[in-house]
């Protein structure tokens, strides 16, 4: 009898044995239903899946074809509206200067001290520099300076009163003016030889 369980005990073992490796070497049921779906999914089904892939992706390149006309046609009209309109700021700045000038030239003709038209017009010179100063407009300084083709234009060479001012300066027939460390005129001068 006891041969008899022993031999039941050694089948029961030997079944689930086989029961593990058949589990272990099947897939699961989910990974079974996957592979008859893919089985059963027939061409036209991935035709079509196909399609809807490409509707979603063109849809996606036309709208950002869309997007970047717009950006675009904004940055143009940006660029378009600063050069028109660029220089607004310096001239709401030169006005005050204008003002003065028209008053000056209404009075000129009351006045008859020519030392306080000088003087009155001295001021709105002044007036008028520092507002460009404040531009960030600058006067390119000449005098005794190194002949410099990147800020002066030779109009003339003199002879030099001296060996010092050989390739220097001698004068300054029109002024330079730098905007924010550009040059935007050339100052016209005559070089000693």
């Amino acid at each position: 009898m006891k041969q008899n369980e022993n031999m039941n005990e050694e089948e029961v073992k030997g079944q689930q044995a086989s029961t593990q490796e058949e589990t272990a070497g099947n897939p699961s049921d989910g990974e079974q239903k996957e592979e008859a779906a893919e089985k059963e999914m027939t061409a036209e089904d991935k035709l079509a899946a196909a399609e809807s892939k490409i509707a979603e992706l063109q849809d996606k390149y036309l709208r950002q074809v869309a997007e970047f006309d717009n950006y675009r046609k904004r940055t143009i009209k940006e660029k378009a509206d600063l050069i028109l309109n660029g220089a607004e700021k310096t001239i709401t700045a030169i006005l005050p200067v204008l003002d003065d000038m028209e008053r000056a030239l209404k009075n000129m003709d009351k006045m008859e001290d020519v030392a306080a038209v000088k003087e009155g017009m001295d001021l709105i010179f002044q007036k008028f520099v520092k507002i460009l100063g404040e531009q960030g407009v600058k006067r390119i300084e000449t005098e005794n300076a190194d002949f410099n083709t990147d800020l002066h234009e030779a109009i003339a060479q003199v002879p030099a009163p001296s060996d010092e001012m050989k390739g220097k300066v001698i004068d300054c027939v029109k002024t330079g003016y730098t905007l924010n460390d550009k040059v935007i005129r050339h100052s016209q001068v005559a070089v000693g030889l």
